[in-house]
Order: structure tokens, then C-alpha cells, then sequence
């Protein structure tokens, strides 16, 4: 009994830690969001509290007769320059995959609302935080020279596996 307790509560930790999968993400956060918004920051503000990953995809709902959605680049999103764009999306209900990290703009095709704010800065997380330029290993960090043994609590991921299991045996 104890040991399936275990065993049970290792499988979820790890299901926890360990699983990630992509979402489909509203943009905006409710249906047809993507129109002049109440404030003009308010989609920006929506995507700040979003965590955005690799593989998520956003979900442009809007009036496909009407309006537009535009993939472009900085110096266009800050311009709200619809000339020249990296693509159009004019379906009324567009998926977009976010296949690479780093930022993603979108304008509206229609004049005039980009400038009151129909408009999307969005930055997607790496799935591993590395950089090209970081060195392959970092050099072990010295001994603190003034702490004496058991002066620190340490407790990493197989401390608190085994911290689970001493609970799951009693």
C-alpha cells in the first residue's frame, strides 16, 4: 500500500514537472477581440499576463468582411505600416502557430485601427533558456569558506522525492 503510494505520487510529480503542451490561445482572451480595443494598450496588457510558448498557437476571431490581420515587422507595428506585410490573414477565424521564439507583431488591415490600438506585440518563451553566445559549462562556484557543515539546508529534486516517500511510507 505504501509503495503504490509512492510510486503514485512520484508518476504525478513528474507528470507535473516534466509535461508541456502546446495551447490554443484566444487572443484577447473572449471572442471577437480582435477589433479597436476599449484602451489602446489593452490587447498588449491581455498578452503581458500570457505566457506564450513554442508550439502555442494564437486564435484571431474577427469580421473576416471587414478587417484583417496582419504579421509584420517591429519598425511596422510601431508605424502601424500595412504595406508591406510578412503575411494577411483575412479568414475571420485565423490560427497562427508561434513556431519560433522571440517577438511577434500583428496589425489590423484596416485603416485606421491599427492607430487606436488594434494591435499585438507578442513574445514567445524558448523551450530551453540557452544562449549561443553562453559558455558550455559554468565553473563550480568555491566553497563558502566561513559556513560550517550543516549550517545550510539544502534540499534538491531528489530530496524532495525522497522527503515525499518518507511521507507516503508513515
Amino acid at each position: 500500500m505504501a509503495s503504490s503510494r509512492f510510486f503514485i505520487t512520484i508518476l504525478a510529480l513528474t507528470c507535473f514537472l516534466f509535461t508541456s503542451e502546446a495551447k490554443e490561445i484566444l487572443v484577447g482572451g473572449k471572442e471577437n477581440s480582435w477589433s479597436i480595443p476599449p484602451s489602446p494598450d489593452f490587447l498588449n496588457l491581455w498578452a503581458e499576463k500570457t505566457r506564450f510558448r513554442i508550439g502555442d498557437s494564437l486564435i484571431f476571431k474577427f469580421d473576416g468582411k471587414t478587417d484583417s490581420v496582419l504579421q509584420v515587422t517591429r519598425d511596422d507595428y510601431n508605424s502601424c505600416n500595412k504595406s508591406k506585410p510578412i503575411k494577411e490573414y483575412k479568414d475571420g477565424n485565423t490560427k497562427i502557430e508561434l513556431s519560433r521564439s522571440g517577438a511577434h507583431y500583428f496589425i489590423s488591415g484596416t485603416d485606421g485601427n491599427c492607430e487606436k490600438g488594434e494591435k499585438l506585440f507578442v513574445v514567445v518563451m524558448s523551450n530551453k533558456f540557452k544562449s549561443s553566445n553562453a559558455p558550455a559549462s559554468a565553473p563550480a562556484p568555491a566553497p563558502n569558506q566561513n559556513s560550517a557543515a550543516g549550517d545550510e539546508f539544502k534540499l534538491g529534486f531528489m530530496g524532495v522525492i525522497t522527503l515525499l516517500a518518507g511521507f507516503a511510507l508513515f
